[in-house]
């Protein structure tokens, strides 16, 4: 009997200190995206690593529950790159990091964010392939990744994203065939201008990447 009252006690310190934990994660990982990023207006000045919630912390919002859900950085001024440790913030719904001057490549581990609605990278200096991994954000309805240097061809897994709404990959360096399956049936050609695409994608005739 005094085993199991223990197991109890033990279960619900557990419980009650899960949200921290997650937090604390997910504090590592924007503190880690704030040492590759450079700021000299000092956006970032409250994002404080001996914090145990980033929750207080400016362009951070959170749910009831203490996770991570929005990240608004938006006409931040600021620059650098992304890394991997973006991809631990499980709960995130919203990322915007429009019009700033970030740039590298945009890291796969994005993929990760099962509960992305809205991902607004439009207006930097990202260069490299979008990202196939992508077309594991099931709950994605915006994807903006106009004005930036990406190449290569557009994934054709994006069209698997069935709540897919929005997508502008205009005044990039993108080649290949434009995707005309699902969703993309219903883009605009003005979200895919000032590239190097060849049209949309004619299946059996050309390749889809063809012109990359």
């Amino acid at each position: 009997m005094a085993h199991f009252y223990l197991l109890s006690v033990f279960l619900s310190l557990l419980l009650s200190f899960s949200p921290s934990l997650s937090s604390n994660s997910e504090g590592n990982a924007l503190h880690a995206l704030r040492s590759r990023l450079v700021d000299p207006t000092n956006a970032l000045q409250s994002w404080d690593p001996a914090l145990v919630n980033p929750c207080t912390w400016f362009h951070v919002v959170c749910d009831s529950n203490s996770h991570v859900t929005r990240l608004d950085l938006g006409n931040s001024n600021i620059s650098g790159t992304l890394g991997p440790e973006l991809g631990q913030l499980k709960h995130l719904k919203y990322l915007e990091l429009y019009r700033n001057d970030i740039g590298g490549k945009i890291p796969k581990e994005l993929g990760n964010l099962k509960n992305l609605v809205s991902m607004d990278m439009y207006g930097n200096k990202f260069e490299g392939e979008i990202p196939k991994s992508f077309a594991k954000l099931k709950s994605l309805i915006f994807l903006r990744l106009n004005n930036n240097k990406l190449s290569g061809s557009i994934p054709r897994e994006l069209t698997t994203l069935k709540e897919l709404k929005v997508f502008d990959v205009s005044n990039n360096d993108l080649c290949g065939t434009i995707p005309v399956d699902g969703p993309f049936a219903s883009f605009p050609m003005e979200s895919f201008v000032n590239n190097r695409l060849n049209g949309p994608e004619l299946k059996g005739l050309v390749p889809y990447d063809f012109g990359c």
